[in-house]
């Protein structure tokens, strides 16, 4: 009996033995496996679990073009051309200035704010969420110019989304403190933020030093000073001003610097790097609850605004072609998105600061009526396109019809999706977190 017990305990010490190396060894099978799909593995289950890719903070996957429905060979063309579609103006955005704003408009103080060198043209597309090119120095933080004005009417969105703003047809003069005149004179009082962020306010005055009618002034020189006034609300014109005007009012609003806000509620959570900077003027240095704030500049037409790259631009643009989510929160609220992209009375083409619409697809005939252009002088481009799932970002290109011969060569390298015949975007389903 104790011989039978020492048999059988022999045997199955041997069995457990060979048990535990096959275990071993299958292990380790599945260990090699995994290692060498670790690349793709990620995105499968990411994409079990929200619908749709987001990525990490300095890691944003990418994907051979034919990955992701594209045809290698015209997005190589379309890559070939857009190099040759640089903007020939000045590198130096100083001399840039001297020769364009410097020249047409009276100075009152020049150039008040920070400018910089730029690179060549450089760019980025994203396709379903993945990168699928480059070119250039897409690191490099150069002006953004009135890509500025993006950024701003952001976080005017989060001080209405939070409550700061009760409505966006509330006149804007209710909301600034007894030694904030902004909206003081007649013809300011009525200026809603609606107004603001349609550029239809006419806001009349000087602020930072720089009356309104010196922004692209409109007649001849002897009428400048005496233009034309127009009901707020009723006629578009592009002004920097007018858009400071916003800055400050905002400011007042949130009261605590705008960058300040921007990187809390957007950037960090989009996981943008730490080299984008929002610069304000000289003299737009305002007291604040007993501190020094700057107001910023919504755009670069005097110097400062948003100094960014091309990947932290990729970002910001990615945050609202997923209609303002990213991964499971809600950052920016649809409501706004949709206020935003809803055209103007007086111009169709434009919604909030700086939403260019395609409507009529008079723009951007190579694009979807639906497509929105974060624009910014130079060119510098953020595109944005639902239908094709696409983000584009493109800097220093051509003005004129450079911007369409580019994306028309883009978008004819997509595919027909023949893998989900639904047409619904994965993503609708997952829940959301409010930030």
């Amino acid at each position: 009996m104790s011989r039978f017990v020492s048999i059988l305990g022999t045997r199955l010490t041997t069995l457990l033995l060979v048990t535990f190396i096959c275990a071993s060894a299958v292990a380790a099978a599945v260990a090699n496996a995994g290692a060498a799909l670790a690349v793709v593995a990620p995105t499968a289950i990411a994409s079990r679990d929200t619908g749709t890719y987001f990525p990490e903070r300095y890691d944003w996957q990418r994907r051979a073009p034919q990955q992701t429905g594209m045809d290698a060979a015209v997005l190589d063309e379309a890559l070939r051309l857009v190099v040759t579609l640089e903007n020939p103006a000045p590198k130096d955005q100083t001399i840039a200035w001297a020769k364009t704003f410097g020249a047409a408009e009276p100075g009152f103080g020049g150039i008040i704010g920070p400018m910089k060198t730029r690179a060549a043209i450089n760019g980025l597309i994203v396709h379903n969420g993945y990168v699928v090119a480059e070119w250039g120095e897409t690191q490099r933080a150069d002006m953004s110019h009135s890509i500025s004005k993006s950024f701003l009417s952001a976080v005017v969105g989060l001080a209405w989304q939070q409550g700061l703003i009760r409505d966006v047809n509330d006149r804007a003069a209710i909301y600034m403190p007894p030694d904030v005149g902004l909206f003081d004179a007649p013809h300011n009082q009525p200026i809603t933020w609606d107004h603001l962020l349609r550029q239809t306010s006419d806001w009349q005055g000087s602020l930072w030093g720089k009356p309104d009618w010196a922004d692209r002034p409109v007649g001849k020189p002897d009428d400048w000073q005496n233009r034309k006034l127009y009901v707020p609300g009723t006629h578009y014109k592009y002004n920097d001003v007018r858009v400071n005007a916003l800055a400050l009012a905002t400011l007042q609003v949130w009261r605590r610097p705008l960058p300040e806000v921007l990187r809390e509620k957007l950037m960090e959570p989009i996981g943008a790097s730490s080299t984008w900077r929002w610069h304000g003027y000289d003299n737009s240095w305002v007291e604040l609850d007993g501190r020094k704030v700057q107001s910023v500049a919504g755009g670069g037409h005097w110097g400062g605004g948003m100094f960014i790259n091309a990947w932290d631009m990729a970002r910001f643009g990615y945050l609202f072609l997923r209609n303002g989510r990213w991964q499971d929160r809600q950052l920016i609220s649809p409501e706004w998105i949709r206020m935003a992209r809803t055209p103007g009375m007086d111009n169709p083409e434009y919604g909030y600061a700086n939403w260019f619409l395609n409507t009529g697809r008079k723009a951007l005939p190579a694009a979807p009526e639906s497509s929105v252009t974060f624009r910014g002088n130079g060119q510098n481009i953020i595109y944005i396109d639902t239908e094709n799932d696409l983000l584009v970002v493109v800097r220093w290109i051509d003005n004129g019809t450079a911007l369409n011969s580019f994306l028309a060569k883009v978008i004819a390298a997509i595919k027909p999706d023949r893998d989900d015949q639904s047409g619904e975007h994965p993503a609708k389903s997952a829940p959301l977190k409010t930030p």
